[in-house]
C-alpha cells in the first residue's frame, strides 16, 4: 500500500514513515498543500494522512481540493492533527476527510488505522 504523508514537521514524518515502513507499506510525503496534490496526481496514494496546519494551503484547503479531483476524490484522507479544539474534529470531515486522528498519535492507533485501510484495499 502507498501512503501519501503531508506534514511539515520532521521528527512527525519520521515517526509515521517507521511505522508504515514497519508494517511493509511505502511512504511518500510532501510538506504543503500544492506539493500533495501534485503528488498525488503523478503517484496516486491508496491512503494519505494530512496534517492540518502545513505552510501555504492548509489541510483543510487542500482536502477539498483534492476531492474536487475525480481521479483523486475516491483516497481516504485522515487528517492527523494537533488540532483538538472543538468543532476541529467535525471541520475536517466536512472538508472532505474520511477520519480525524489527534497528535501525539500512538503507534498503536496509528498501525490500526493503517491496517483498516489495507485491509479494505
Amino acid at each position: 500500500m502507498l501512503i501519501l504523508y503531508v506534514e511539515d514537521n520532521f521528527e512527525n514524518k519520521l515517526f509515521v514513515r517507521r511505522v508504515i515502513e514497519s508494517m511493509g507499506h511505502e511512504m511518500i510525503e510532501a510538506e504543503n498543500g500544492p506539493d500533495s496534490l501534485t503528488l498525488a496526481a503523478q503517484r496516486p496514494p491508496d491512503l494519505i494522512f494530512m496534517d492540518i496546519n502545513i505552510p501555504g494551503m492548509d489541510g483543510l484547503q487542500t482536502t477539498i481540493e483534492l476531492k474536487k479531483n475525480g481521479e483523486l476524490k475516491h483516497i481516504p484522507v485522515i487528517a492527523l492533527t494537533a488540532n483538538a479544539m472543538k468543532g476541529d474534529r467535525e471541520r475536517c470531515l466536512n472538508a472532505g476527510c474520511n477520519g480525524y486522528m489527534q497528535k501525539p498519535v500512538g503507534v498503536s492507533d496509528l498501525r490500526r488505522e493503517i491496517q483498516r485501510h489495507a485491509n479494505a484495499s
